[in-house]
């Protein structure tokens, strides 16, 4: 039997009328009670039959929404946000950006501000974890991109059929032993991919050498490279494209060739990629999906469209390129002669 409102009530102990408003009215709610209602009832599946006839919170036509991202500069995230600026303007709304530059400090100041500024905020692979988010949000409705909270909308790139592809594919080459570049250590999404390919080189039987933290650029998966190659990975999956190149970039620099020495896949499959040299294998994100889907999420909540929260999944897939290739054993001491010659600048480079 579908749960029903009384259901939801009961789980969240509050009264049957506060339950009802948390769909016919949320703004009449305080954010905790609000928040608290929407969790039990995504938890049930309950689904609210007035939804459509709720009270707008405004007119969702001429709201203003915030963007916020943690580096306008990355490609990925330049896409994302272009995409929701174009959902924006065929909505008739206002879409402002802000960049946080990595900084939980500076992420937590910016939401600060943007809650009184704004109709709704989407926030992207945010810093901060997914609750002090959204308390800081307060009543400003939120939809969070690549973050997996209960009590609001999320939309996530999921990473599992592409890494699972990824692992897969790198073991039909011949390759037995693969490293992984991680990204920042506050990165949900590493976390993720950390999980996502534990699991998998399992269950191909690979060995797996996980990197340290890089900053998520070009400079941090060069800083990296040294420490692929001294792993004896002959295939490195790296956090993102722009890792990945720099991870090209630095085992070039070391006598290496890619693919013949070592294959790299990246994720993201940013333009960058196609047109590398070599070109990228990548994990393909749907970012420009997730920027026009967040805003016609919050849109629906902005104009008084309640629905119990929803999680979005995104498919994600590899895509095949250049920098892959079979397997080849290495002359005895080459990775571990390649990683001594680099290892001082290893050292001195790793990102935060």
């Amino acid at each position: 039997m579908a749960p029903t409102l009384t259901d939801v009530a009961k789980r969240a102990n509050v009264a049957l009328s506060t339950a009802s408003r948390a769909f016919s009215a949320p703004n009449r709610l305080g954010p905790q009670t609000l928040r608290k209602v929407l969790t039990v009832a995504q938890e049930l599946g309950y689904e609210s039959p007035v939804a459509r006839t709720a009270e707008p919170i405004t007119d969702a036509g001429t709201a203003t929404v915030a963007v916020v991202v943690p580096d306008i500069a990355n490609p990925v995230f330049g896409a994302f946000v272009k995409a929701a600026q174009g959902e924006g303007w065929r909505r008739g709304q206002t879409v402002v950006l802000a960049d946080t530059d990595f900084d939980p400090d500076h992420e937590r100041e910016v939401l600060t501000h943007l809650r009184e500024q704004a109709d709704g905020l989407i926030v992207c692979s945010p810093r901060l974890d997914a609750d002090e988010v959204l308390d800081i949000c307060g009543r400003t409705p939120a939809v969070l991109v690549n973050r997996e909270t209960a009590g609001t909308d999320c939309v996530l790139a999921d990473a599992a059929e592409g890494m699972r592809q990824a692992v897969e594919y790198l073991a039909a080459l011949g390759h037995r032993r693969i490293a992984y570049v991680q990204g920042m250590q506050r990165s949900w999404s590493n976390a993720q991919r950390v999980k996502l390919i534990r699991a998998e080189a399992g269950r191909a039987g690979l060995a797996l050498t996980l990197q340290g933290w890089q900053s998520e650029t070009v400079a941090g998966g060069t800083a990296a490279a040294a420490g692929v190659l001294a792993s004896g990975a002959s295939a490195v999956i790296a956090h993102n494209d722009l890792v990945a190149l720099g991870v090209i970039s630095g085992a070039r620099a070391l006598g290496v060739s890619v693919p013949e020495d070592l294959s790299v896949i990246g994720v993201d499959d940013i333009p960058f990629a196609e047109v590398s040299q070599p070109s990228l294998t990548s994990i393909s994100v749907p970012m420009v999906r997730a920027g026009a889907l967040g805003l016609e999420l919050l849109g629906k909540v902005i104009g008084g469209e309640r629905q119990t929260p929803r999680t979005l999944r995104l498919p994600t897939q590899l895509i095949v390129r250049g920098s892959t290739g079979a397997a080849r054993v290495r002359p005895a001491g080459a990775g571990a002669t390649a990683g001594r010659a680099a290892s001082g600048a290893a050292a001195g480079g790793a990102g935060s």
